[in-house]
């Protein structure tokens, strides 16, 4: 039963992060990147700080919590889900979330920036090798029909910001004490305020309203950001990062199927091959190496 339970949480999360280019893509037929992302920031601080309000736990109170939750809202929430929405403008929902599967390896770049000791085996090394060829498959520059486009290089910045954000939040605010949902919904509430300073910028164009990107927009930040991130951290705390970690690889697959079958997204052959390699590359990075127990000295019996 407890197996079962953990598949159910595990495809319940890969579908609603997987879904969110998806209602990402609808959104943007009625509102500005501007304005989607910041309803969405907005909708996933109200069920976060809701669900804190409900277990009794208190917002952080300490100064230096705050500061790193506020480095930690614009690399992990204000700035890649405008980039993500910046993208979709122009790069299909399915592309998008195989970009996204990147992340792991821009947290294998960014953790000697930040002095995490994270040893580089050759595993890891040829992991990320792998992933960037991956990557550089995807993009195809020497094709007249590659993806190289700003769109697409906002999605890749996008994740590289998530890297960032995992390996900063890893450093600085794993051992606060606080309740995760406690930290999540303040880290959201920050990000909707770093939106409302960009309105003037990118906010301000008409909404045309439809009842199909209004419900895009509620399931995206009600399910894909607030419900998503608790059961994100059920998952962490009942299963551990490995059964957390098998989520990040359905993504794509989740994001590539909703395109094709509801948006009639085509897929290139070596747009798929591309997202196999980026997965394959991820997979590398991952492989823990046994350790090696020695076996127990012998030990000579007494003499009588």
């Amino acid at each position: 039963m407890g197996e079962t339970k953990t598949l159910l949480r595990i495809a319940a999360l890969a579908l609603m992060w997987g879904s969110s280019f998806f209602w990402i893509k609808l959104g943007l037929a009625a509102f500005s990147p501007v304005q989607l992302v910041l309803a969405r920031l907005v909708l996933g601080a109200v069920v976060l700080v809701a669900l804190c309000w409900l277990g009794r736990r208190r917002l952080p109170t300490d100064k230096r919590t705050w500061r790193h939750l506020t480095v930690a809202a614009f690399f992990h929430n204000a700035l890649p889900f405008l980039l993500f929405a910046i993208g979709e403008t122009t790069v299909d929902s399915g592309i998008t979330g195989v970009l996204n599967s990147t992340t792991p390896l821009w947290v294998l770049v960014v953790a000697p920036f930040l002095g995490v000791r994270h040893r580089m085996t050759a595993m890891r090394a040829a992991g990320l090798v792998v992933g960037l060829a991956g990557i550089l498959l995807i993009f195809a520059p020497w094709e007249a029909s590659g993806l190289l486009s700003w769109g697409a290089l906002a999605c890749l910045a996008a994740a590289a910001s998530y890297g960032f954000a995992f390996v900063y939040e890893g450093r600085y605010l794993s051992d606060t004490g606080d309740s995760p949902y406690a930290l999540s919904g303040g880290q959201m509430m920050i990000a909707a305020g770093f939106l409302v300073l960009v309105v003037p910028f990118g906010g301000l164009s008409p909404v045309h309203l439809t009842p199909l990107a209004a419900f895009a927009v509620v399931i995206l930040g009600i399910g894909g950001t607030g419900i998503a991130f608790a059961l994100n951290y059920q998952l962490l705390a009942s299963e551990g990062a490995v059964a957390a970690s098998v989520v990040g690889y359905l993504l794509p697959i989740v994001s590539v199927a909703l395109g094709a079958i509801f948006l009639h997204e085509q897929l290139s052959f070596r747009v798929i091959a591309g997202m196999v390699v980026v997965l394959g590359g991820v997979a590398l990075t991952r492989v823990q190496r046994k350790k090696v127990v020695a076996p127990a000295p012998l030990v000579a019996p007494e003499r009588v």
